[in-house]
């Protein structure tokens, strides 16, 4: 089965100069790089692009940015979320979604909305677009769950609602949506650390932040692990787990932006409320790069 987006993909940070403006040149970079170390697909203005913090210009910029530079050469995935589904579909009016080739969703946060509220937010947004849509699942962001039942709803009533990205932790969850997801339907990781457990119960793919500092070794992983060479795929995760596992130390994109600036790809600055790794955590980071 050829699922519309498997394999490795990576969520783009957003790169700025030192007066916190968007750095394009640093993202141009970054979008090379990922391509050349074999990325699947890009994920514009997801959680790791530090998007709460752009201006809705800004994210657009951002977006188009990643469409020209990449010009075709990957699908482009953008990322439409959040907890006023009608400011949501309104979205859909501003971005240009004629060049993009999927929307990845995050579950409503702080809202708190019970299965039924979710079902109805995602349905508005299906019936609003036809663009494959990747739901997103992270409990420890948004406090909401998307059960099982409630995702698998949604894939058997929208065709065009292609894959879930699971980041709950949770490997029975998985479980059940690998068993009962339609044909149409993928399960992909959004736990890079788990990902290699998770093929083994036949997830798809992963949506990477780990792929904008290690993308030759993580995207070879990826692909050798769905190509079932199995020992191959286990030697690079053990060789990346401890640096992988660093990057999230204090909070994404925290960890990622502090090896970027250390490989020379862009620099270490964020936007509050996020700040900078500390000083033992960067010297942890630049050790676990050197082991690479």
């Amino acid at each position: 089965m050829s699922y519309t987006f498997q394999g490795a993909g990576v969520a783009l940070v957003t790169p700025f100069h030192q007066d916190e403006s968007v750095d394009f040149d640093a993202l141009g970079r970054i979008v090379d790089r990922v391509i050349a170390g074999g990325v699947d697909f890009l994920v514009a203005l997801g959680t790791t692009a530090e998007t709460p913090t752009l201006s809705k210009e800004e994210k657009k910029q951002v977006l188009e940015f990643i469409i020209q530079h990449n010009n075709g050469r990957k699908p482009i995935v953008v990322g439409i979320g959040g907890n006023n589904t009608r400011e949501l579909i309104d979205t859909l009016h501003y971005y240009p979604m004629h060049r993009v080739d999927g929307i990845l969703s995050v579950a409503p946060y702080y809202n708190k909305p019970g299965q039924e509220g979710i079902y109805r937010h995602f349905k508005a947004l299906a019936e609003a677009t036809d663009k494959p849509i990747i739901l997103y699942n992270v409990p420890g962001r948004t406090v909401t769950n998307i059960l099982p039942e409630t995702v698998l709803r949604l894939a058997r009533e929208f065709s065009h609602i292609v894959a879930v990205k699971e980041a709950s932790g949770n490997i029975p969850q998985c479980m059940e949506l690998v068993k009962n997801a339609p044909e149409h339907f993928a399960v992909l990781s959004g736990d890079d650390n788990l990902f290699l457990a998770q093929v083994a119960i036949g997830m798809k793919g992963v949506i990477s932040v780990a792929v904008n500092c290690y993308p030759h070794d993580f995207c070879k992983m990826v692909h050798h692990a769905l190509n079932n060479e199995t020992e191959a795929a286990r030697a690079l995760h053990y060789q990346m787990l401890h640096a992988v596992n660093l990057l999230f130390a204090e909070g994404n994109p925290t960890g990622v932006k502090a090896v970027l600036a250390h490989q020379g790809v862009s620099q270490n600055v964020l936007r509050l409320p996020l700040i900078p790794a500390s000083e033992t955590l960067q010297s942890a980071l630049a050790a676990a790069y050197q082991g690479q």
